[in-house]
């Protein structure tokens, strides 16, 4: 059974249950499984050897979701060809792929999710009250050494940007 984290979390300031293990700075980075779209799934090993800057949100339509992916995508392209930017959130692939085309992403990697729940189980942001992640950020360098992590506290607040970037840049 998955470790259930209370009193770490709320979504407009009312409680949230986190679901799965908090990954920490130094832990080799849990595996997952993800769609790319509906048939394609992808795992960690298939961005090996590259830094990557995993960025996840609830759900792309919301406002706060959007400008943290756009942000992330100008930044990916600064960042060089030895890092990955991936967004994952439980969107379907078709929703993500629409969203991504309206907005003009890419450099950002979308990623979904909502399968099985596989990367919200193992970095520990499946909000068990809605079935969404938790909006977090995390580094993890070439060999899948956590290096950097944030979990907001508050669904609706942005994440701390010039962290994970320079987070990123130290290894590169």
């Amino acid at each position: 059974m998955a470790q259930e984290r209370t009193g770490v979390a709320t979504l407009k300031g009312n409680p949230i249950t986190l679901v799965g293990n908090e990954v920490k700075v130094g832990d080799k980075a849990p595996d997952f499984t993800v769609n790319k779209n509906l048939l394609e799934q992808a795992t960690l090993a298939d961005y090996a050897g590259k830094v990557k800057l995993i960025s996840v949100v609830p759900s792309l339509d919301t406002g706060v979701c959007d400008a943290q992916t756009r942000r992330f995508n100008e930044e990916a392209a600064k960042l060089g060809d030895n890092v990955v930017v991936l967004t994952i959130s439980v969107d379907l692939p078709f929703a993500q792929a629409r969203w991504c085309g309206a907005a003009g992403i890419d450099k950002v990697i979308t990623l979904s999710d909502y399968k099985n729940h596989s990367f919200g189980l193992a970095y520990g942001v499946l909000i068990k009250e809605i079935h969404l992640l938790m909006r977090s950020t995390f580094v993890l360098d070439a060999n899948d050494t956590v290096q950097y992590v944030e979990y907001l506290s508050e669904m609706t607040e942005h994440p701390n940007y010039e962290n994970a970037i320079e987070a990123v840049k130290k290894l590169v």
